[in-house]
């Protein structure tokens, strides 16, 4: 029982010695990371809360549908984290306007934050690189920012609908 505990003690602070190290490294680009990660896993969990009868509710005739806002971050994922790769950016509205069910929807959202690892991988030195970011000079830092506040902002309009159709957004649910 003690040798068990020792074992968990080690791995728990062999992790967290590999965490620090990771936050030393890189600083600047593990707290836009995290800052991203956040609204991300925010953005996933209410595209699978909501069911797909929601997906074409919006709460004015002037506003995206629920689905839609899932497809467009999807999309801006896509294009913004390429733009932060230094990659190709593919057209940000591809997704929003080819693909309209929940699981393609949320397929698309799962793949995309994906991709988008890769680009929150970098080190500090890569992100201070040159890119354009929607033709405009930046950095792959201000592509990377560009995401994460992207992401936050449609979650904001994601809340609002989950309120309007009753349900509780996965921010406001109690820790498990």
């Amino acid at each position: 029982m003690i040798a068990r505990a020792l074992c968990l003690l080690l791995v728990a602070s062999t992790l967290e010695a590999q965490a620090a190290t990771a936050r030393a490294q890189n600083p600047v680009v593990h707290d836009v990371r995290a800052l991203w990660l956040q609204s991300a896993d925010y953005l996933v969990k209410s595209a699978a809360a909501v069911p797909e009868s929601s997906y074409t509710f919006r709460p004015s005739p002037s506003v995206r549908t629920f689905g839609q806002i899932i497809g467009h971050v999807a999309g801006s994922q896509y294009a913004i984290c390429a733009m932060a790769l230094g990659e190709k950016a593919p057209a940000e509205d591809a997704i929003e306007t080819t693909r309209t069910t929940k699981g393609a929807l949320i397929e698309a959202l799962t793949q995309s934050t994906a991709y988008c690892q890769k680009a929150y991988a970098q080190c500090d030195a890569a992100v201070v690189k040159p890119t354009k970011v929607f033709d405009e000079p930046g950095s792959r830092l201000s592509a990377l920012l560009l995401n994460a506040s992207h992401d936050s902002e449609h979650y904001g309009n994601l809340v609002t609908y989950m309120r309007v159709l009753g349900m509780v957004p996965p921010s406001s649910q109690p820790s498990k």
